[in-house]
């Protein structure tokens, strides 16, 4: 007896099969209908997985796109803090700065709730977001705790790391002096960060990283008193930084050559010591 194929056994399956371009028969295994399919098994748990640990999800293939915008307006808006366009105790509500940069309400108030937890903004409920006002004594004491942290970490690098690693923070160290010499505030405060962190990197600990790096985005905020009296523009910013990113040059030569008299001095005078 000859066998029959199953399309030829059942035309309406071949018919929807030829229509969507799928052998015979492929519709049945995805339900797994095949009769020669072997029968359904329980996922068997794997083997390096820990008992009562739950697997870990697959990484999705990209983020959702609202997070891409929450994130530009993250950095936007930490911008603004950094120059002082948004005045420090003054009050912003999600939907008036939603329409400033076009977009809605959503990514607006996440990013704003981002900077309450660090400390930027207060929250104030059927409002909006309050800035921080920072005095002259909260920068001095962020100067103070930064130095306990980073000093003596660079110091023990100074006299362990040789000259070669230190210059690849070269780049680093001439992308600082170039924002400085713009007068850009918003560049040089990525160009700063950048440096001590690449410097702070060099440890392997980044734990210590993480923190010095909070510890520094809470520095470059600016003081009320003096947006205050210049009338939302700091006094002599162009030569502050040139100053700072001078600073930088300095010890970059100071580490590559091992001066530790210099390095020491250098970091040390860095944070007001």
């Amino acid at each position: 007896m000859e066998y029959a194929p199953r399309a030829a056994r059942r035309p309406e399956a071949a018919t929807a099969a030829a229509a969507s371009g799928l052998p015979p028969g492929h519709d049945e295994l995805v339900r797994g209908a095949h009769p020669h399919a072997e029968p359904r098994r329980e996922a068997e748990p794997r083997r390096d997985a820990v008992p009562g640990q739950a697997e870990a999800l697959p990484r999705p293939r990209r983020m959702p796109e609202r997070h891409s915008v929450r994130d530009q307006v993250l950095r936007a808006l930490r911008g603004a803090l950094v120059t002082g366009e948004l005045r420090p105790g003054a009050v912003y509500s999600a939907p008036a700065l939603a329409e400033r940069f076009g977009v809605s309400a959503t990514p607006v108030r996440e990013a704003m709730q981002l900077l309450a937890r660090e400390g930027a903004v207060e929250a104030l409920p059927n409002k909006g977001f309050r800035v921080a006002e920072r005095s002259r004594r909260d920068r001095a004491e962020l100067a103070e705790v930064r130095a306990l942290i980073e000093v003596p970490v660079v110091l023990r690098l100074a006299r362990t790391v040789p000259p070669s690693r230190w210059e690849q923070l070269r780049p680093l160290a001439e992308a600082t002096v170039a924002a400085a010499a713009l007068g850009d505030r918003v560049a040089y405060a990525e160009a700063d960060r950048a440096f001590h962190r690449a410097l702070l990197e060099v440890s392997g600990n980044r734990q210590l990283v993480a923190v010095a790096e909070e510890l520094h985005r809470r520095a470059q905020w600016p003081v009320a008193e003096d947006h205050a009296r210049a009338g939302g523009a700091p006094r002599g910013i162009r030569a502050e930084l040139v100053a700072d990113a001078g600073e930088h040059a300095a010890l970059l030569e100071a580490l590559v050559s091992g001066d530790l008299p210099v390095v020491e001095a250098l970091t040390r005078g860095h944070y007001g010591g």
